[in-house]
């Protein structure tokens, strides 16, 4: 089973990669960027075949490292 693990700064939290991503497209050309808010994404190749015991690990994974819970909120995605 896969997990995907989609990872983002939570609303407020500013976003310095995001405004230097923002800044070179809007000199690049690209005038009707209004926002850009930069995450991560994980992926994750599980030995686990229970969904449900799948969903907690991930959680966990999440929870004690993958994430900043302090400032970034986590979406788990599983496949297969």
């Amino acid at each position: 089973m896969k997990a995907r693990v989609h990872i983002t700064l939570k609303n407020g939290v500013l976003d310095p990669q995001g405004k230097a991503v923002q800044t070179a497209l809007t000199g690049l050309g690209f005038g009707g960027v209004k926002d850009v808010r930069q995450g991560k994404f994980i992926e994750i190749e599980l030995a686990e075949t229970d969904k449900a015991a799948a969903q907690a690990a991930v959680e966990q994974m999440c929870k004690t490292l993958l994430a900043n819970t302090v400032i970034e909120n986590y979406q788990v995605e599983l496949v297969g």
